[in-house]
């Protein structure tokens, strides 16, 4: 698709998070009986509007560069909350389906930007900054799929931080984000329940170890 061509050339980094949370979406919603196909294809285009600011986000990032250092943490949030009305923009332009439009506006409902929430707090003017200035505008997942691609968005990105990534270390990860993600009500207004949420975390786990197995090291 035109808008996908758009993104692997503008934000090549997120175009590859997005695929693989493309595969953790379809595996969770083939094991909780939602739609594989539509998740898959949400997750695919969630991330359309980083294609606008591709540098500001970390997996396109190249040789330690970071624009993020040489701005305010008020700034930082305004640039990383975007890409959400960008995305919708673009998924509009291109007269993509409401589905794929709402995973777009819904993928981080009214989730804490907590890294630069924090960073806004350790600074000079920390003291003016508001816990809600730093949230995204949601809205808040309204469909099981939609609710799939936020918790795969969310896993995806926290995987590639683990130095020593096991099972059990994944697994960990996994069911301390999707709590989070459950505690924080991001979850209250979609159909999943608590035995859903464990068949998740076991379906993103399984395609998380397939990611990282073990590979045998061949001589030079």
């Amino acid at each position: 698709h035109p808008a996908l061509k758009e993104l692997i050339m503008q934000a090549p980094g997120s175009y590859h998070h997005s695929i693989i949370v493309g595969s953790l979406a379809e595996a969770a919603a083939e094991a909780i009986g939602a739609n594989p196909l539509l998740a898959k294809v949400m997750a695919y285009y969630h991330d359309l509007g980083k294609g606008c600011n591709a540098p500001y986000f970390i997996e396109n990032q190249r040789n330690g560069v970071n624009p993020h250092d040489r701005i305010k943490p008020s700034m930082s949030v305004m640039i990383i909350k975007r890409h959400v009305t960008d995305g919708l923009e673009i998924a509009k332009k291109f007269k993509l389906g409401e589905p794929i439009q709402a995973a777009i506006c819904e993928h981080h409902g009214t989730t804490l930007i907590r890294y630069f929430y924090q960073k806004a707090l350790e600074s000079d003017d920390g003291a003016g900054s508001s816990e809600q200035d730093f949230r995204y505008p949601g809205r808040k997942p309204q469909t099981r799929e939609a609710a799939l691609v936020m918790l795969a968005d969310s896993v995806e990105a926290a995987s590639r931080t683990i130095a020593d990534p096991t099972p059990a270390r994944l697994q960990g990860m996994i069911n301390k984000l999707i709590r989070g993600k459950f505690s924080d009500g991001q979850l209250d207004e979609c159909d999943l329940t608590l035995r859903d949420l464990h068949i998740i975390a076991k379906a993103f786990r399984e395609v998380l170890v397939s990611l990282y197995h073990k590979r045998i090291e061949y001589p030079d």
